[in-house]
């Protein structure tokens, strides 16, 4: 019945153009209509925001940010989601149901939400292994996510990538060896300076990883030939158990480029990432070549989940994060404190957002795993089937692309 309610409020709430709300009361069930219509809403926000600091830039992003209505709600609505869907991971980890590596997002989801509010869907994107965020900003649906992690033949990966390598149309994954996706990245933006297309590709690593060789070898070649490239490094504050001041003897990232502009940003507003990333693509579009963003940011788990997270930094101090800088609350605060949405039309969405969870995680948790006979395909692409040696004691099986 109460789903029957649900259903109903909505279709009133398109047919009206009005607030809705489903309530059971003790005479019987009935439908409360709220007398506020979308039209007594703000349709459009200026928000102020943080100035970043800026590396071999005369000018940075604007200080101010518009916002509409319709925008909040899709941002509310998305990193809301990444949060609940990395919650039900760390459930179904628990339970043994996820094997394996699982780094978790939960914390940093304006990065991944503000970044793809900058840029087209067809441009690029690759990160390292806390991907599930931008696997699901990328396009793809939650339940072929949490079916991935539980290694189910509906993942997004037919099963067989887990929680690293997770891979959508312009994603690139989910990449599992510490800096190595930088290269590749700075690889793409050279095919889309190449063929023309007035793409970008934003190359995402943490902190840990900014101190890898590899990465300063594509800074260089990325500036010689001015590819649209965005370097974006993810500051969390700790390279699995190691805090940035214990790791780098400089930890001003976005100045690591050298010759190469960059930006530090607020990493947990949303609307700072947006234009950050919007001022970023502008100048790789113009062809003045690559830029370097450095994402202030937290994750509130620990590295992975073999990481408890609190024997490097103090349960005070993620707690403190979450109650000042937590970017859904900040989100749902300005919208709130702007008319530009109710607390009802967010406790419905909460409800709406935990139902397609859940949902998810039966579909992840009941979905069949792969077949022994499929262990092979797709080594490679486009080719015919060939014999794969040395996959005693399956030498029959055969590599179907």
């Amino acid at each position: 019945m109460q789903n029957m309610l649900t259903l109903l409020s909505n279709a009133l709430c398109r047919i009206t153009g009005k607030n809705v709300a489903a309530q059971t009361v003790s005479e019987g069930t009935r439908v409360v209509v709220s007398s506020r219509s979308y039209a007594d809403f703000t349709p459009q926000a200026s928000f102020d925001i943080k100035k970043c600091e800026l590396h071999r830039l005369e000018e940075g992003p604007p200080l101010k940010a518009e916002m509409t209505r319709e925008q909040g709600l899709h941002y509310y609505r998305t990193m809301q989601t990444i949060r609940r869907m990395e919650l039900r991971a760390d459930q179904l980890y628990k339970q043994k149901i996820i094997r394996g590596f699982c780094h978790l997002y939960d914390g940093q989801e304006a990065c991944a939400m503000g970044i793809e509010a900058a840029i087209n869907p067809t441009d690029h994107l690759i990160t390292a292994y806390r991907a599930h965020g931008y696997t699901f900003t990328r396009g793809v649906a939650v339940k072929e996510i949490l079916a991935e992690l539980t290694g189910r033949k509906g993942g997004v990966a037919k099963g067989k990538g887990g929680s690293m390598h997770m891979y959508a149309p312009q994603f690139y994954g989910g990449n599992g060896i510490v800096g190595a996706q930088v290269p590749l990245g700075a690889g793409i933006a050279l095919a889309c300076q190449y063929q023309g297309n007035n793409q970008v590709c934003v190359t995402l690593y943490g902190d840990g990883a900014a101190n890898q060789g590899q990465i300063f070898e594509s800074f260089n070649m990325a500036a010689l030939w001015k590819l649209p490239c965005i370097f974006i490094c993810e500051n969390n504050k700790y390279g699995m158990g190691t805090s940035v001041e214990r790791a780098s003897a400089s930890t001003d990232y976005y100045r690591r480029g050298d010759f190469i502009p960059g930006l530090r940003v607020d990493g947990m507003d949303l609307l700072c990432v947006r234009e950050a990333t919007k001022f970023a693509a502008d100048f790789c579009r113009a062809g003045k070549g690559p830029i370097l963003m450095e994402l202030e940011t937290y994750r509130y788990h620990g590295h992975s989940m073999s990481d408890p997270g609190v024997s490097y930094r103090t349960r005070d101090e993620i707690q403190e994060v979450r109650s000042k800088s937590d970017p859904i609350s900040m989100l749902k605060e300005r919208m709130l404190s702007t008319n530009m949405a109710s607390a009802e039309e967010f406790k419905l969405m909460d409800v709406e957002i935990r139902k397609e969870i859940e949902e998810a995680a039966q579909f992840a948790t009941s979905d069949p795993e792969p077949p022994l006979d499929e262990l092979c395909n797709h080594i490679f692409y486009n080719e015919p089937p060939l014999e794969v040696r040395g996959t005693n004691p399956w030498a029959s099986l055969k590599s179907v692309s």
